[in-house]
Formats: structure tokens, C-alpha cells, sequence
């Protein structure tokens, strides 16, 4: 079916945001999808819409590249493409992205890669080859690429730099993940040369992603005053440190595109007149690592909901399934919260269990065996892996069925 996240029920606002009340907006989704065997996955298309127009008023105007990561269901990419404001996609594997590149013809690899198999179809297919751009941060890609098929053997590829966006600082040390080895405009500005003097290649864009920024909460009550002066310093630093990256880099061959942000960043790396593009994915489904951030309060777009199946004790009852724990350090921050019916928590000592997760409150006393308890997992796009379609609800309304990758048949990563 075709999304639309303009209809007038999908617009954001005040009247139409029933995750304001949780307590309507539970029921509504539990009615919804009641003749649906659990586990059931569900995305409300008013707050998926919601969602979609706040990053674009956040991103002031600066086009946003789709992380297809974070969400992973083709039908809400395609929806969030149409949008103004949206442009092009992020992919995270080349199989995927040969993948969408049959309809999208403006994708960036988002990481380096090492499929060979993917190599020869991607250099046997110049229309593919015109669609994706390949990342790369270390002259041993080139090596590889040139391994699968010489230049005088293929077309031109298309590539951009993933460039090290971390704070390096004097005292604390490297603040963000590790990422590219290229850091300072001169690491560079040095691969940039060797790339543009290299048969075979087009240099056309560059990355910088600031993790430390873009996913790190800073309103959640505990130590938001140093997360926040970190990421204020962090963000000065970049700022003229990606300056001396674009224009070392522009100076040597023409760039498409300068790409940086993320959902938590979209306003200060907007603000960066060296980025032309920003990236975000994870604010469109809001798992539950995006809560606590100042500058947007997301609306929990997509969910899932397990049934009871035992009631082991006045104040526990235990759903079937439930460890389907997001990537990351192994931390209670990375398990799927239970936010419907309220008052429902973990046990410390067991989690989320592979097969069945006992949960404990107030709640369970209301609560009986065939009842459905409600979780938003972690990160955005890793709970499609788990299932093969996502309920659209619309308005309180079961309206279609979206197949996630996996139930396209796909598992990239």
C-alpha cells in the first residue's frame, strides 16, 4: 500500500496526538490489533507522521538522508521519501542497498565494505553503479574494489570519506565511538588526493557522524550538565574542524554532498554551514534510547506487545518472549521497556528472557493470562529483524500490514 503521512488524520497536532494519553493510546492499539497472534509489532501512523514534520522543522531546511537502518520496513521508507524535507537513503549494507537501489537512485553506503559478491554485481550494473555511493576511509578499500574488477574492467564508482567526527579532548580523552582512522583535515585531505588521482574512482561526498552528540541524551536528571557541556565543546571543535576538512577536500575536486547529524544533533549540525545534508532514522520509530533529549520529545511511533501466559504471583505475571535486547553495551538501557499496562518492570535477575519475561508491579494484580502488556524496544530499527510485518495502525484503526525486511525474505546484517 501506499503511506500517505500527509492525510489529514496524520498531521501533527495537539488534537491529534493520542500518545499524549497513554492510556487511550494503549487501548487503542491493543482494540486495533486484537485478531493479530502475538508477538505483534504495530507503527501508529499519526505519530510516525508527527515524528517525520518535527525533524524537518528541526533540520531548519537542510535536506535529511533516510537511515534505512532505523527503520528497515520499505513501505515507511518510501512514505518518508515523499515527504519535503527528505532526501536520499542511508544504507547499511551494499546487499541492501542493491537492493533498493531497483527504485532509489540516490543511496550512500554508510560503512566500508569487504562483499565481494556484492562488488562484482554492483561493477557488473552501471545503473546500480550510478545510484550508490561506496564509503571509504583507508586506501586498502581501493585495494579491494580494484581486486574484484580492475578499472579497465568496470565503470567509475562512485565514493565518499567517512571522516572521524569524535572530540578528542585533553582531559577526558576520546569522547564518541571509533569509527574512521581519518581525523584531521590533513588525514583527509591525504586519502581525498590519493582517491582523486586513483583510476577507477569519483570522489563526491563526504561523512562526518557525531555520535557524541547525536546519541547521547542530555535531559535525562543525571549528569545532563556535563553531557551538555561536553557536547557543546564537542560541537565547537567539529565545527571547525569539518571546515578545514570540506574545504581542503573542495579544493582538490567537486563535492555532491557534506553529510553529518543525526536524530539527536539535527538542529546543531544544521547549523553547520560546511553540511549540506543531514542523516536520521532513529527519531522516525522513537525506541526508547531517544527519551530524555532537550531539544525534541518524539512520539513512540512503533511498538510491540507479548500476551500473558502465567501469573505466578499476585504482583507477577509473565509474558511469552520478550529478549529481543538492542545492540550496544550490555546495559538495562539496551532491553525492551514495558510502558503499557503502567506499572509493569523486569526483574533485575532474570531481564528479558529468551522464551518467556516475568514482569512485576502494581499492574499485574488487574492482569490475567490472555492479556496483552505493551514495549517499545531500544533502538528503532532492530525490532524489524525481530518481526515479519508491523500492523499500521491509523486513527485507532487496523489499516494494513507492513513487511519488514525479514518478511521480504532479507536479512542483511
Amino acid at each position: 500500500m501506499t503511506i500517505d503521512l500527509l492525510a489529514r488524520d496524520a498531521t501533527a497536532n495537539p488534537s491529534g496526538e493520542r500518545w499524549r494519553t497513554p492510556a487511550r493510546y494503549w487501548a487503542e492499539m491493543s482494540a486495533a490489533t486484537a485478531d493479530l497472534a502475538a508477538p505483534v509489532a504495530a507503527i501508529d501512523r499519526e505519530a510516525l507522521s508527527f515524528n517525520a514534520l518535527d525533524m524537518v522543522v528541526r533540520a531548519g531546511g537542510v535536506p535529511i538522508r533516510v537511515a534505512s537502518k532505523s527503520l528497515r520496513v520499505r513501505e515507511v521508507l518510501d512514505a518518508v521519501l515523499q515527504l519535503p524535507g527528505y532526501r536520499g537513503i542511508l544504507a547499511f549494507t551494499l546487499a541492501e542497498a542493491l537492493w533498493l537501489s531497483a527504485d532509489h537512485d540516490d543511496i550512500v553506503l554508510g560503512y566500508p565494505t569487504a562483499d565481494r559478491a556484492g562488488l562484482a554485481r554492483l561493477v557488473a550494473d552501471d545503473r546500480a553503479a550510478a545510484r550508490i555511493t561506496l564509503m571509504i576511509d583507508d586506501p586498502a578499500q581501493l585495494d579491494l574494489i580494484d581486486a574484484v574488477a580492475p578499472p579497465s574492467a568496470r565503470t567509475e564508482l562512485r565514493v565518499a570519506l567517512d571522516v572521524d567526527a569524535s572530540w578528542r579532548s585533553r582531559g577526558l580523552g576520546h569522547i564518541g565511538v571509533h569509527r574512521s582512522p581519518l581525523h584531521t583535515a590533513q588525514d583527509a585531505v591525504g586519502l581525498a588526493r590519493i582517491i582523486t588521482q586513483r583510476r577507477g574512482f569519483r570522489l563526491v561526498g563526504v561523512m562526518m557522524y557525531e555520535a557524541q552528540i547525536a546519541g547521547q541524551p542530555d535531559a535525562t536528571g543525571a549528569g545532563d550538565g556535563v553531557i551538555r557541556w561536553m557536547q557543546r565543546r564537542s560541537a565547537a571543535e567539529l565545527r571547525e574542524r569539518r571546515g578545514s576538512v570540506v574545504s581542503g577536500i573542495r579544493e582538490l575536486t567537486h563535492l555532491d554532498f557534506v553529510n553529518g547529524g543525526g536524530t539527536g544533533s539535527l538542529e546543531t549540525t544544521a547549523a553547520d554551514l560546511a553540511v549540506t545534508e543531514l542523516t536520521a532514522g532513529s527519531g522516525l520509530f522513537a525506541g526508547h534510547l531517544f527519551d530524555g533529549y532537550r531539544a525534541f520529545d518524539p512520539a513512540p511511533a512503533a511498538a510491540f506487545a507479548l500476551d500473558i501466559v502465567r501469573t505466578p504471583a499476585a504482583d507477577t505475571v509473565t509474558v511469552l518472549g520478550g529478549g529481543w535486547v538492542a545492540s550496544g553495551p550490555a546495559s538495562p538501557s539496551r532491553l525492551p521497556r514495558p510502558v503499557w499496562p503502567a506499572g509493569l518492570g523486569m526483574l533485575p535477575r532474570e531481564g528479558a528472557g529468551e522464551v518467556q519475561t516475568p514482569l512485576r508491579g502494581p499492574a499485574a494484580a488487574h492482569l490475567a493470562v490472555g492479556d496483552r502488556v505493551w514495549f517499545r524496544h531500544a533502538k528503532s530499527g532492530e525490532l524489524a529483524e525481530r518481526v515479519a510485518a508491523f500492523a499500521l495502525v491509523s486513527d485507532g484503526r487496523l489499516v494494513a500490514e507492513l513487511p519488514t525486511y525479514r518478511g521480504e525474505g532479507k536479512a542483511f546484517l
